[in-house]
């Protein structure tokens, strides 16, 4: 056999963090002796949406979906013996990516390197955290200043660092189709490449290094010809883009670079092991074809659908990878698909519907407009309640779910509360504390002198004012936040700063103007329910109410509103206000509103400690007539726990079928108002 050239593997992670910095540590440490190649940090919400571990939005969340890092000390600690320039680091952090990047930087100094030589990835793409992932904290226009000022100072400072992943991962979670995928993805880049050339900050003849430095991180889902032919239309479009609007003619700055984590939406909770071979499949798409090979991946683990993964369980995606890597001779070929007519007529399609939607994009103002106006989100609640209908309509078939769905006894959730990692309770109260203590012992001094030095450290009051006054004017804000990041700022103080200057943003949610995904003609599932509706309502002299809250800091806000247009159709006045409440503003609305039921979406894992301080509240309140309904990612046991305190039905992934929920919701107004039961399937 001819001896050839193999191409060399993609980098190989596995998206980590929980509990505390020193436990994270340790799993990165034992990750990276398993053969794992590059680093992906995971933190938790509060980090994420810039609150301190005590902060009341940050209860029930710290350490849970991630790992808290509320100042420099925890960065360290984070990444106490890893030298930082012998890894790639993929940080997943958005609004608050500019200070989470100065302490990285800050802890690298102090090991004594070169910043040039730090190599990794911010997300930092904030556009699709308004549209799908919800952990934004400020207004466009700021977010955008964040952004370009993070990418004017890497540029200059951090030349191997990618400063934004533009992230449409989340948005096909939330439901885009591939055409939806790409064209807010490459609209998110044309708004923040022309917010960095008009900036100034970055002469013309540097441009093409911004270009260059431009990464994505994208979903691959299990349609494996699709999802292979939109990595190349990606390809084709972004070359497009860079050499037409903004002149580049370096082919290399002009490279689509991407990462991928495969698809965690078509994950089951019934039937979790096949999960394995979705895996696989979606893998597949993204490093079969040399020519749109990702150049990092990311897996999933099989029990995601379930909660929290286990180390073992990590191991086993990434040996899925290495297994491709290194013992097919996938590496060893050129592109095997080049000159396919069945793959080029699907990329010809994709690039011309994509355009379209891009230019669509454009004639609006660009895409931060498109955000503003409520356009993007309300199309992405669409598509998914789109397919929602689809699979409960059995026209998009899910083994296990809605087809073949018996099954032999699993061993592997045989005890299902070991599947799974469980975050220690007492995580949070011990994280609340160490704050608490760095905050009295931080070291202080009478004079400002950071401004680059990392040992001489301004006071915190210093370094926090100092903020202010950049953020109130035009300067780069980089150096003030890590002038920030050596004084021991912490990241709720940093955030506070910010938003006293920049304010907040809430989202629009896309509910209202959802058009109808599932019909109700005569005989249909859900004109039996608007049945139900209708005569529970005229039972209790009026239009039934539906309250859908999100309380904490959980921003997966997908569930939610499909269960919020679902009831719309079915006939209920539906309040939803969003994401990032606390109990107290959930009850204080449900009151208001004299709704008939409460329905709380979670699937962070927070719902041990704000569920039950709902039902406090409501009990209070004397509304013991008002059930509570709670869904999302709840391990058996703690759904047990949440029907022993007073919740009247708990749904999780397996129950996929909306129009039921919502027919159960029905029922459970119902009994709560001591009315007999309906006559009325659904």
């Amino acid at each position: 056999m001819t001896e050839r050239q193999k191409d060399r593997p993609w980098l190989m992670r596995t998206y980590a963090g929980h509990s505390t910095a020193e436990a994270s540590n340790e799993l990165y440490r034992r990750n990276l002796a398993k053969g794992q190649t590059g680093l992906s940090v995971a933190f938790d919400l509060p980090t994420q949406t810039g609150y301190d571990p005590d902060h009341i939005l940050a209860r029930g969340e710290v350490g849970r979906v991630g790992v808290p890092v509320s100042h420099l000390g925890d960065m360290r600690r984070l990444f106490q013996d890893i030298p930082l320039d012998q890894m790639n680091t993929s940080m997943t952090i958005n609004a608050t990516a500019m200070w989470l990047l100065a302490l990285y930087q800050v802890v690298a100094e102090e090991q004594g390197l070169d910043i040039a030589a730090l190599q990794g990835t911010t997300q930092n793409d904030i556009v699709k955290e308004y549209l799908s992932r919800g952990t934004h904290v400020f207004p466009p226009g700021p977010s955008l200043r964040l952004t370009t000022d993070m990418i004017a100072y890497t540029v200059s400072h951090i030349p191997k660092w990618n400063p934004i992943n533009i992230c449409s991962y989340h948005l096909q979670e939330a439901g885009a189709t591939p055409v939806q995928e790409i064209a807010y993805a490459m609209s998110t880049a044309i708004a923040v490449l022309d917010a960095v050339r008009d900036s100034g900050q970055v002469p013309a003849e540097k441009f093409g290094d911004v270009v260059a430095r431009i990464s994505f991180f994208v979903n691959a889902g299990v349609r494996f010809i699709e999802e292979m032919c939109k990595m190349r239309a990606f390809g084709r479009i972004w070359d497009q883009i860079t050499r037409e609007r903004y002149g580049i003619e370096n082919a290399k700055q002009r490279r689509f670079r991407y990462g991928v984590q495969v698809n965690s939406l078509g994950l089951t909770e019934a039937q979790p092991e096949n999960n394995v071979q979705r895996i696989v499949l979606e893998m597949l798409a993204v490093t079969l074809s040399k020519d749109a090979r990702a150049r990092a991946v990311q897996l999933p683990a099989w029990n995601e659908a379930l909660g929290l993964p286990r180390p073992w369980d990590q191991q086993w995606s990434l040996r899925i990878q290495q297994v491709l890597a290194h013992e097919s001779d996938l590496l060893e070929y050129e592109d095997i698909f080049a000159g396919s007519h069945v793959i080029e007529k699907k990329v010809d399609a994709l690039v011309t519907e994509s355009l379209a939607e891009i230019e669509r994009i454009q004639e609006m103002g660009g895409a931060m407009a498109a955000v503003e106006s409520g356009y993007l989100k309300s199309q992405l609640v669409s598509s998914h309640a789109e397919r929602r209908a689809r699979i409960e309509g059995g026209d998009e078939k899910i083994v296990g779910v809605n087809i073949y769905e018996s099954t032999e006894p699993n061993p592997l959730t045989a005890d299902l509360d070991a599947a799974i990692m469980t975050v220690d309770h007492q995580v949070e109260a011990r994280v609340v504390r160490a704050i608490g203590e760095w905050r009295t012992t931080r070291q202080e001094s009478s004079d400002r002198q950071g401004l680059g030095d990392p040992f001489h450290y301004p006071t915190t009051q210093q370094a926090i004012e100092r903020l202010k006054e950049a953020a109130a004017g035009t300067e780069n804000l980089m150096e003030a936040t890590l002038e920030c990041a050596r004084a021991g700022v912490t990241t709720g103080e940093w955030s506070e700063a910010l938003r006293e200057v920049f304010g907040e943003f809430r989202a629009p949610t896309g509910v209202s103007s959802a058009p109808v995904a599932v019909t109700a003609e005569e005989g249909t599932p859900l004109a039996l329910v608007r049945e139900k509706v209708r005569r529970t309502g005229d039972e209790l002299g009026g239009k039934l109410r539906l309250l859908v809250g999100k309380p904490g800091l959980d921003g997966h806000s997908n569930g939610a509103e499909q269960i919020a247009v679902r009831a719309r159709d079915a006939g209920f006045e539906v309040v939803y206000q969003g994401i990032r409440l606390t109990p107290e503003q959930i009850v204080s609305a449900a009151l208001a509103e004299d709704v008939h039921c409460v329905g709380l979406s979670i699937l962070s894992g927070s719902h041990a400690e704000l569920v039950p301080d709902v039902l406090d509240r409501l009990r209070e309140a004397g509304a013991t007539d008002v059930p509570v309904i709670v869904g999302g990612i709840i391990p058996n046991a703690d759904a047990e726990d949440l029907k022993r305190a007073g919740v009247a039905a708990v749904f999780t992934p397996k129950d996929f079928g909306i129009t039921e929920i919502i027919g159960r919701i029905v029922d459970e107004i119902r009994l709560a108002n001591k009315l007999d039961p309906l006559e009325v399937p659904a």
